[in-house]
């Protein structure tokens, strides 16, 4: 049984998260009355304010913040106490916290948790989808799933798929507006801009050879949504760029043509990224593993 004080580290962070009691309270079964009671005795015994409440919402205050980066570590600490304890047991079990993208996250990583979940009944997966990167070390994820290479260079990583990016447009599209034969055409098309994080608004980045060619690019559209900007280039509003992974099946169809392919994109690897590998759970390698061998099936047999 956890102790109170592991207990109460663990209700903050949760309160911390959501950014709200109701939400911490629905999330451990309380009633809303009871977390704000339970908060209330945190401050009382600790003798300072650990969250500014309004009716909505809640913020931390500079002790609060002081608290929930303790209390993220400490709880880390006890999970990582744990599994090396328990580390000679086959069957993977404990708690599995993962961070992924929300497109993908809903559509494809979610499904292959279900699966995942009934092969191994004693893991607890919470699962948390998100539009930007989260910081793994300070948040207390075990893991996260991103496309493309993370800068922080206290994680590790373990490519799980190629994926290539490629500019594409709708038939239609290019039936009215004429097909680019260069990147300097490019700047007479529209352009379905995606935004993501803090990359620069409308800058296509691209390798020819040896050479590397940067173009701005203009377009009545944005989104940073990605299935969005997809959806937009399928109603034939411009050319954009998106993964083989998000196109393969509309290029078969011809909804969707490739456009400039000599000119090459960074690419939208699929990494998983964990903070430790000597220290990495048992838990945590079942999952990295069952994520790669999903990914290396065949399209027709992989969960859907």
């Amino acid at each position: 049984m956890k102790t109170d004080i592991a207990s109460d580290l663990e209700f903050f962070v949760l309160v911390a998260r959501h950014g709200s009691l109701s939400a911490a309270a629905r999330a451990l079964d309380l009633t809303p009355p009871a977390a704000t009671r339970r908060l209330v005795q945190m401050e009382s015994r600790l003798g300072v304010r650990l969250v500014n409440r309004t009716t909505r919402s809640v913020s931390l205050t500079s002790e609060g913040q002081t608290y929930l980066l303790h209390a993220t570590r400490i709880l880390a600490e006890v999970r990582e106490m744990e599994d090396l304890v328990t580390s000679g047991r086959s069957t993977p079990r404990g708690l599995l916290r993962v961070n992924a993208t929300l497109g993908f996250g809903r559509t494809v990583i979610a499904p292959i948790v279900s699966a995942f979940a009934k092969r191994h009944p004693d893991v607890e997966v919470q699962i948390e989808v998100t539009d930007r990167p989260i910081d793994l070390v300070e948040s207390g994820f075990d893991l996260a799933i991103r496309f493309g290479l993370l800068p922080d260079k206290r994680l590790n990583a373990r490519r799980v798929m190629s994926n290539r990016r490629l500019l594409c447009a709708s038939p239609g599209y290019l039936k009215r507006h004429g097909t680019p034969s260069s990147l300097h055409d490019l700047s007479d098309h529209r352009c379905i801009i995606h935004r993501q994080n803090d990359d620069a608004y409308g800058i296509w980045r691209f390798m020819h050879g040896e050479q590397s060619e940067v173009v701005k690019v203009h377009g009545i559209l944005s989104s940073n949504d990605g299935d969005i900007v997809l959806g937009w280039a399928l109603d034939g509003h411009g050319i954009a760029i998106r993964s083989e992974w998000d196109l393969a099946r509309y290029l078969e169809s011809g909804r969707l043509k490739v456009v400039l392919p000599e000119f090459v994109l960074p690419p939208a690897d699929l990494y998983v990224y964990y903070p430790s590998r000597s220290n990495q759970t048992v838990r945590a390698r079942a999952f990295i593993d069952f994520l790669v061998e999903h990914f290396r099936k065949p399209v027709a047999t992989r969960t859907e």
